[in-house]
């Protein structure tokens, strides 16, 4: 199999969006090809050094009349460099605002068809950034002028649809996980060094924004902890914290409920969960769920978004409306109450992410989609 030169453009943070873009990128390396990264930072994940790997920084100029640095130019510019200079193949952008838009640019400079744009949808650029009356055009744009379009889940795909009426078609190639990584161990001396002893462990992970209702996932532990003893352990950061940490004041579970910021070993954090909770008013898809599941945690998320082709109702876990914390709370007692029926939850969940969502297949969809967008 030839060997493919493709850039990826993401946001570097600890979002669901940059976290797959940069694993799918060391997965491709690990098969051959030769990956460029390029952001304004380092994404968060890309941690290892890879011969095959090379990050391009892309810098934004301050120039006063510049009241808002244009950071698509920049980047485009930046595109077309790195395009020109390694003869990339592909160019796969996470976001089509402004990452698509971007890269259209950045190929117009170069006046040749190569490299081809492949865009995958993550959720908020379709729902809240693509909805925006101004980046409603851009957006569909960005998105007719690419080569393939990818959504990560049947639901953003249909919504995309919806929305935008685009004119390409969109290949639902779901997000995955590592399962090596992401696995069920023995964690006690994690649990034992955040002071949990006979606890039942309730976990969130997010990027803390109003989306997450990480306070619904407050209000939600106060209802578990007043049956039983209990820990929360909240991953992540954002401007929602300091609402929650008010929250668990209010409730007075502060002193059970731990904020432990962003965490480079998320793994660590799920695997010491018996419950991983998110209530979120939205998911596209759930990366944060799918990654408890492949640690044997199961979820008590929302029936919204993309998220029940992820999580199994009744099965790898359970779901509920948005908002509903009494539900969530009645839920979460039946799931952890019965140690038989939580432990059938927990083989579920790992069996799912497992045959439904492991990297192999879903990066052997994605080499199949840049050969299949070189050869049209």
């Amino acid at each position: 199999m030839s060997r493919l030169r493709v850039g990826i453009c993401c946001y570097p943070t600890y979002g669901g969006s940059g976290a797959v873009a940069t694993e799918l990128g060391m997965a491709l390396a690990d098969r051959g090809h030769e990956i460029h990264f390029l952001s304004y930072a380092r994404p968060a994940r890309l941690a290892e050094f890879h011969p095959s790997v090379t990050f391009h920084n892309v810098d934004v100029s301050s120039y006063p009349l510049f009241r808002y640095p244009p950071y698509d130019l920049a980047l485009a510019s930046v595109m077309r460099e790195v395009a020109e200079t390694r003869e990339l193949d592909v160019l796969h952008v996470h976001y089509a605002i402004p990452h698509a838009v971007s890269a259209v640019l950045a190929r117009a400079m170069l006046g040749r068809s190569l490299p081809r744009i492949v865009t995958t949808l993550h959720g908020t650029d379709i729902t809240i950034v693509g909805a925006e009356r101004a980046y409603f055009h851009p957006t569909r744009f960005g998105i007719d002028q690419s080569d393939v379009v990818t959504a990560v889940s049947g639901w953003l795909r249909d919504e995309t649809v919806r929305i935008f009426k685009p004119e390409n078609e969109i290949s639902v190639v779901p997000n995955f996980v590592d399962t090596k990584r992401f696995r069920p161990f023995d964690c006690s001396d994690t649990r034992a060094g955040l002071g949990v002893r006979d606890e039942v462990v309730l976990a969130h992970v997010s990027n803390f924004r109003p989306v997450k209702r990480v306070a619904d996932a407050i209000r939600i532990f106060a209802g578990v902890a007043a049956e039983r003893p209990a820990r929360m352990l909240l991953a992540g950061d954002g401007p929602e914290r300091p609402r929650a940490e008010a929250v668990a004041r209010e409730l007075g579970v502060e002193d059970s409920v731990q904020f432990l910021g962003e965490q480079d070993q998320i793994e660590r954090v799920l695997a010491c969960a018996d419950l991983f909770v998110l209530p979120s008013d939205s998911e596209s898809f759930g990366l944060a769920a799918l990654e408890a599941m492949a640690c044997g945690v199961p979820v008590l998320g929302t029936r919204t978004g993309g998220l029940p082709e992820v999580v199994d109702e009744g099965v790898s876990g359970e779901l509920f409306d948005v908002g509903d914390v009494e539900a969530a709370v009645q839920l979460a007692h039946a799931m952890l109450s019965d140690e038989d029926h939580h432990a059938e939850l927990s083989r579920a969940a790992r069996d799912r992410a497992t045959s439904a969502f492991s990297v192999g297949p879903v990066v052997e969809r994605y080499e199949a989609l840049y050969r299949e967008a070189l050869a049209s």
